[in-house]
C-alpha cells in the first residue's frame, strides 16, 4: 500500500487542453473565454443571479465586506471554528467578530445561538457552511430579515450542496466559493463571488476591477475606464479559469465519486459510533451535501492524537482541523465569544478528517477503514 495522501486535485483529463487553449486564445488575463464559461456554467447550474471569478475565496469575502460597506466597529457574528478568511475579510475592513458556539452535530453555527449575539452595531450574519452540510438557513434569514442585516455565506466547503433544494452560496445576499486545490473543484488558488442581491452586482465589477468601471469598457458600455470606487485586483487569470472549467464541468462526476467515498467510510465506521467509541457525522433532512470532508470525532484529545499517529505510522495521511479563532490573540483583539463555549474547542480537539478526493481507490478506502478498526481493536 503506498502513502495515502490526506488530498489530492481532482484531474478529469481537459486540463491541460483548455490551458493550451488559453495560450492560444491572446488572453490569458481575467475575464476571457473560460472565465466567462466557468461564470455561465456556474450561474446557470446554481441557478443564480451573477457569478464573478475571484482570486481566492478569501477574495471572495474580502468583496462581500467592501459591499456590505463595513466600518470600524460593525460587528459580524460567524462561528468561532471557521478558517481566519472568515474573519480576516471583516477585521480588514475595521469590522468586529461577535462569535457564537457551533452545534455538536453539524458543527455549523448554532442558529438558536445568533439572536442573542445581534446589537445595534450588527450589519452582517456570515454562516459558513462547514464540510458541505448547510447552515439552518430558515432561521437565519429569518432574523436577517427582523433585524434588517445581510448574510453572507462563506461556502468555501459548499459547492453544489443543496438546502431545502436551493443551492448554498444563492441563499443570502452574497455566497463565497473557494477553488483552493483542497477544494472539490479547483484550480489551485480561486474562487468565486454569488450576487444573490442584484443591488450590488454594478459596484461588485467595480470593486474587482480595482475599483474601477474596466468591465463596462470592455463591453462597450463607456468609452473610456477610470477611478469609481475602492476596490482590489480580485481577478482570476484565464489559465486558473481553463483548469477550473475542466473540473466544473464534470462536477457531477467528481461528486458522485466524492459521495461513495463519504459513504463508505460511514458505513464501516458506523459499527465503531454503535459501540460508544467514535461519533460520526450527522446529515440534516434538510440538506443535500456534497462529499467535500469526513470526518469523526473521538471520545478525547488524547485519543485523537494517538489515532492520527496510528493511521501515520500505517501510510495514512490524516488530519485535524480548525483552532478556534476566538482563543487567538487577533480573535481576543478583534471579535468576542457571546455565550458558553460549549462546542467549539471540544469539536477542535477531538475532530478526525480522514483523506477525500476524486482519485482515491476504493482499496485505499477500505485500508483507512480497517486500520480506524485495528486501532480501536
Amino acid at each position: 500500500m503506498r502513502q495515502i495522501p490526506f488530498n489530492q486535485f481532482a484531474l478529469t483529463g481537459n486540463e491541460l487542453k483548455y490551458i493550451e487553449q488559453a495560450i492560444h486564445s491572446d488572453q490569458i488575463a481575467a475575464d476571457g473565454l473560460f472565465s466567462k464559461r466557468c461564470q455561465t456554467l456556474l450561474e446557470t447550474e446554481l441557478n443564480a443571479n451573477k457569478v464573478l471569478l475571484t482570486s481566492s475565496g478569501t477574495a471572495a469575502l474580502e468583496m462581500a465586506a467592501i459591499l456590505a460597506n463595513i466600518k470600524p466597529g460593525d460587528e459580524v457574528i460567524m462561528p468561532s471554528y471557521t478558517f481566519v478568511s472568515t474573519a480576516n475579510a471583516f477585521v480588514s475592513r475595521g469590522g468586529r467578530c461577535v462569535f457564537v458556539d457551533i452545534r455538536p452535530d453539524t458543527q455549523n453555527i448554532n442558529e438558536q445561538l445568533i439572536e442573542q449575539a445581534i446589537s445595534d452595531k450588527t450589519v452582517a450574519i456570515v454562516p459558513v457552511h462547514y464540510a458541505g452540510i448547510s447552515c439552518d438557513m430558515n432561521i437565519i434569514m429569518g432574523l436577517a430579515q427582523k433585524y434588517n442585516l445581510l448574510v453572507i455565506e462563506d461556502a468555501a466547503h459548499g459547492l453544489f450542496s443543496d438546502y431545502q433544494g436551493q443551492a448554498l452560496g444563492t441563499i443570502g445576499d452574497i455566497g463565497c466559493f473557494s477553488f483552493h486545490e483542497t477544494k472539490n473543484y479547483s484550480c489551485g488558488e480561486g474562487g468565486a463571488i454569488v450576487l444573490n442581491n442584484k443591488g450590488f452586482v454594478e459596484r461588485a465589477e467595480i470593486i474587482r476591477e480595482k475599483g474601477t468601471d474596466r468591465s463596462k469598457f470592455f463591453r462597450g458600455e463607456v468609452d473610456k475606464y477610470t477611478w469609481k470606487d475602492i476596490g482590489s485586483s480580485f481577478l482570476m487569470s484565464e489559465l486558473q479559469a481553463a483548469f477550473l472549467y475542466a473540473n466544473l464541468e464534470q462536477a457531477q462526476k467528481i461528486k458522485e465519486k466524492r459521495c461513495a467515498i463519504w459513504s463508505a467510510y460511514y458505513q464501516a465506521l458506523k459499527p465503531l459510533e454503535n459501540k460508544g467509541l467514535i461519533s460520526l457525522p450527522v446529515i440534516p433532512d434538510s440538506c443535500e451535501q456534497n462529499g467535500h470532508i469526513f470526518y469523526l470525532k473521538t471520545q478525547s484529545a488524547e485519543i485523537r492524537d494517538q489515532l492520527l499517529a496510528y493511521l501515520k505510522q500505517n501510510k495514512v495521511h490524516a488530519v485535524f482541523h480548525y483552532l478556534p479563532l476566538h482563543n487567538t490573540e487577533m480573535g481576543k483583539q478583534h471579535g468576542e465569544f457571546i455565550g458558553n463555549d460549549q462546542h467549539t474547542l471540544e469539536t477542535s480537539r477531538l475532530i478526525v478528517r480522514l483523506p477525500l478526493y476524486f482519485s482515491l481507490q476504493d482499496a485505499e478506502v477500505k485500508h483507512i477503514t480497517k486500520t480506524i478498526e485495528s486501532f480501536y481493536a
